[in-house]
């Protein structure tokens, strides 16, 4: 008959050095960050080329949008999806130059001048997504 032991008898501990834990200043950060919104698919290669994981530099990521948009910040620019459609008639009234117009699938069709809020056009272009 086999004896069995539950408990492991440790004979040698080996400390194994990794090295001193990096800190990065906010300003440091915001750099890479920063150089992780430069183009599309950079995550990866900036968390690469600056040693970190990919799981770090989300999470400065998504600190850093927090911070936006709690009004501490910016992070850069923001984009709204738009569609470039085949040309519709002109309608009676003519869009001036510098105005973006926004038309949904259901036909609604709203008009922003050259100062128009960024934020505001973004809020009426996913509610127009919504209906």
């Amino acid at each position: 008959m086999d004896v069995h032991k539950d408990s492991a008898v440790l004979s040698r501990i080996e400390v194994v050095e990794t090295g001193r834990r990096r800190r990065w200043t906010s300003a440091e950060k915001l750099r890479i960050v920063e150089e992780s919104f430069a183009g599309p698919r950079l995550v990866s290669a900036t968390a690469r080329r600056y040693g970190i994981s990919r799981q770090l530099l989300l999470n400065w990521r998504k600190a850093l949008a927090s911070n936006h948009r709690a009004g501490e910040g910016s992070i850069g620019p923001t984009f709204v999806p738009a569609i470039v459609a085949p040309s519709t008639p002109p309608t009676t009234e003519a869009v001036e130059a510098g105005q973006i117009e926004i038309v949904s699938p259901k036909g609604l069709r709203v008009v922003f001048g050259p100062g128009a809020d960024v934020e505001a056009v973004v809020r009426i272009a996913r509610g127009l997504e919504r209906r």
